[in-house]
Formats: C-alpha cells, structure tokens, sequence
C-alpha cells in the first residue's frame, strides 16, 4: 500500500530531490525554540498523515529486515538516540529509497548484505 501512494506522490509533486519529498510528507525536523528556550527539534509532521503513518509501520518491520536501515538503525542507538529518533530516520531512509527507484527505474539492491 505505501509503494502506491509513493508512486502517486512522486509523479503528482515532480520532486527534484529525496529531501523534497521527505520535507513535503513532514520527515524534516523542526526546532521549537522562543527567546532564551530550547526545546526539543521533533518532526514537522507536514503532508499526509495517511502516508507517513503507513512509513511507521513499514520502518517498524524494515528496521529488523532490511539490512541497510538496520545498520542505520544499529549505529543511531549506538548514538544514544531515542526509539521514535531511530524510527522516525528509518523512515527519511525509506522516502530516500522510494525517491531513487522511481527516479533511476531499477530494482532497490541493498548496500549492505547480511552475511549467511
């Protein structure tokens, strides 16, 4: 279901780059600071909450299944981030995949291999 909406996304927006796209579906941190207040920088939480709700739960699996978000997701928590920090970049890195198998045309081949 989320393959269908991101292709829907992607020819209907005519975005230039993975970060447009990530920006657009509010997957781009936003500080929350006044005066001499630092709050915490959390996702925008722009776009369509339809989509990026179905982008948790595909991070949520691809976090223990795909080895290139895993790594990512391994070395995050070696950083000391947080679970939703960790979830929330998972899915920047799914946008980012998305981005480039609909703007190259070819098969998503993981970076990183699983050793057997």
């Amino acid at each position: 279901m989320v393959s269908l909406r991101m292709v829907a996304l992607y020819h209907s927006k005519h975005f230039t780059s993975a970060s447009q796209m990530a920006a657009y579906l509010g997957l781009v941190p936003k500080k929350r600071e006044s005066g001499k207040h630092k709050g915490k920088a959390m996702l925008s939480k722009r776009g369509s909450s339809v989509i990026r709700a179905k982008l948790y739960m595909a991070a949520v699996v691809a976090k223990t299944w795909n080895p290139d978000i895993n790594a990512h997701y391994r070395r995050l928590k070696a950083r000391n981030k947080t679970e939703m920090q960790t979830i929330g970049a998972a899915m920047r890195r799914l946008v980012q995949i998305c981005f480039g198998v609909l703007k190259h045309q070819c098969e998503y081949q993981a970076k990183i291999t699983i050793a057997a």
